[in-house]
């Protein structure tokens, strides 16, 4: 199944990038219905349902004394249109999320359609089969039913239990968190870079931004020694826990992290010259078996986390904190840092 969402995902997403429609003159030619009057079908017949109950009350002619069932049915009728229209709105806020850049595609491939068909994308119209039925459950809630080729089987959200996830801080599809907006920001917090790094009025680090003087150990003859990685871990890591701890306030959108990001072991420039960033593969987390996450799954994540913010981040700004003496101007960088170290140790405990 998992295979199956992200070809059906990729497909949807890439058909919405492409142009290529535009160019088909069978397309072009052809008449697209996209009129599925979810609300006129919806509330069809509601006037009638309305004046019998009004009439029922009025002639005492109830199901029982007080009306009651009567009284509840009215208001349910009354409360209908607003409630409606509140729901149309929360279901297409929530799967928009299908279309943002991150977006993970190992998540159900029904999000992406259904969005396409409330949106009105090219080749999900009536006319290709595709329809969205709103339904009053006696009940009071709201039920929106998405049906169409690319569904096996009719999509169904209730407004109530939607309502309730939403309140709860739960989405029905998951948001990406950006993560490389997010660790641009926490390296400008860490305390590691040099004065003028960051832009004052953004936050933001700046082109020339490197790694602070203080944490680029030098020799008792004033030449730099580059084995100071360590320090600079114990400098950060405090500010990441801080970083995963958020992010898994809301365990999803860690997963989604992790199968779009972490997970994949892809580097920020590797995925740069992807259309689409590297999937996680054979070790992408399940939304549906994986939530709530297990403690082995936090912590992996968080030494992930760790690692790709070492390696993908601080790095790349070490690699520019080079020395004004040339015999001194060796690339910062960890693989180096961790050389020197085991070679330092070797030097102060020979073997006997």
């Amino acid at each position: 199944m998992e295979d199956k969402n992200i070809k059906i995902n990729l497909f949807i997403k890439q058909l919405n990038k492409s142009n290529a429609l535009g160019y088909n003159k069978q397309y072009v030619a052809s008449h697209a219905d996209y009129n599925f009057k979810i609300l006129d079908n919806a509330y069809e017949g509601t006037g009638r349902v309305y004046a019998k109950l009004k009439t029922a009350i009025q002639n005492n002619t109830c199901v029982d004394p007080t009306c009651y069932t009567e009284n509840q049915q009215l208001k349910y009728l009354m409360e209908a249109p607003q409630k409606s229209m509140d729901f149309i709105t929360n279901v297409g806020s929530q799967l928009s999320i299908t279309e943002d850049t991150y977006y993970d595609v190992n998540q159900d491939y029904k999000y992406a359609v259904a969005y396409a068909v409330l949106t009105g994308k090219p080749t999900f119209a009536k006319s290709d089969g595709y329809n969205i039925s709103l339904y009053l459950n006696t009940d009071g809630s709201q039920s929106i039913v998405f049906e169409g080729p690319m569904l096996e089987q009719p999509f169904i959200i209730n407004n109530d239990a939607l309502d309730a996830l939403l309140e709860s801080g739960t989405d029905i599809v998951a948001e990406t968190p950006d993560i490389n907006k997010d660790m641009l920001r926490l390296l400008s917090e860490v305390g590691v870079m040099a004065g003028g790094s960051t832009n004052p009025e953004t936050g933001e680090l700046m082109p020339g931004a490197k790694i602070a003087e203080e944490f680029v150990m030098k020799n008792s003859d004033g030449s730099f020694d580059y084995e100071i990685i360590d320090i600079i871990e114990r400098k950060v890591t405090p500010f990441i826990n801080a970083e995963v701890a958020g992010l898994l306030s809301s365990e999803q959108s860690v997963v989604a992290a992790w199968n779009v990001f972490i997970g994949a072991g892809t580097s920020v420039s590797e995925d740069d010259q992807m259309a689409q960033n590297a999937n996680a593969g054979f070790v992408a987390w399940s939304y549906e078996k994986d939530l709530p996450l297990m403690q082995d799954k936090k912590e992996l994540f968080m030494v992930k986390y760790k690692e790709y913010f070492m390696n993908n981040y601080l790095k790349q700004f070490t690699t520019n904190q080079i020395p004004t003496v040339q015999a001194d101007a060796a690339v910062f960088d960890l693989e180096e840092g961790k050389r020197k170290q085991a070679q330092a140790f070797i030097k102060a405990n020979p073997p006997k």
